[in-house]
């Protein structure tokens, strides 16, 4: 009996020995290296694999950069440092990603807004659109039930007052908040923006208004202030041209739902 198991157990040692050395032979024969240049370019991206760069996540963008196809100052989330290892590793010229924040263009908050339904299922915004478009009376503005907290790595969004609210000073700018919004009310917008609208509805004035007492109405007194000429209303809804802006404020004098408003967006707090 003891010597039936001792077969066995050296059958089943010898096999296993013989495999091991057969994988590494092909390992060592028929293995793929990795590319120097794409593992160091990898270890300077923050790994969240966002796909803010346009790629499907930080290895892909690795590869990119190393085969020549993509520029290194695409991670949003790594800001100007990642830009910068990135182009010294590539030797190129330092280039500057362009600073965004996510913003919510809905104002719509539990005191402004109406209803058309009590909702009782699933609490995401994805599944409550399916349902007739979700239970409030605004088909454009945030519903409220924290999709994008969910999906935001650097928990810069939470949910008040029936809306979603961004803290730019942690907001990476990955831009994962803005993909799992199904209203589409959610965007990214320059750093230095200094008015936004707030509000993401279509409709015609009276019906936005009746929806939302914070819409948009469409009535063009931003447009024909603006003395930048940085404001067009389209679709029954204002929208502000960021490279004409300067911030001075007439506009949001102007709006009589005060949907426009003037805002500061602070920098990232420093790295500890």
């Amino acid at each position: 009996m003891i010597i039936d198991i001792l077969v066995a157990f050296a059958v089943v040692s010898s096999v296993a020995l013989v495999l091991g050395v057969l994988l590494a032979l092909i390992s060592r024969f028929f293995g793929i290296e990795e590319d120097e240049t794409v593992k160091n370019l990898r270890a300077c991206l923050p790994g969240i694999n966002c796909g803010a760069c346009g790629f499907k996540g930080c290895d892909d963008y690795a590869a990119a950069m190393a085969s020549g196809k993509a520029k290194p100052n695409l991670c949003i989330p790594g800001a100007e440092d990642t830009a910068k290892e990135l182009s010294e590793l590539l030797g190129v010229e330092v280039e500057a990603p362009k600073d965004v924040v996510a913003f919510v263009a809905c104002n719509g908050n539990c005191s402004a807004t109406e209803k058309n339904a009590v909702y009782d299922g699933i609490t995401t915004c994805r599944a409550a659109s399916m349902l007739y478009g979700g239970p409030d009376a605004c088909r454009f503005g945030c519903m409220g039930f924290g999709d994008c907290a969910s999906a935001c790595p650097a928990n810069a969004i939470c949910v008040d007052d029936g809306i979603a609210h961004v803290d730019t000073s942690r907001c990476l700018g990955c831009g994962l908040c803005v993909d799992v919004c199904p209203k589409k009310v959610i965007s990214l917008l320059p750093q230095e923006t200094a008015t936004v609208v707030m509000c993401n509805n279509k409709d015609k004035g009276a019906e936005a208004r009746k929806a939302c007492k914070n819409a948009c109405i469409g009535c063009k007194k931003c447009e024909k202030s603006c003395p930048h000429s940085a404001i067009e209303v389209v679709d029954n809804l204002a929208r502000i041209d960021y490279n004409k802006c300067t911030g001075c404020g007439v506009c949001v004098g102007e709006c009589p739902t005060k949907c426009l408003k003037a805002v500061f967006f602070p920098d990232l707090p420093p790295k500890s």
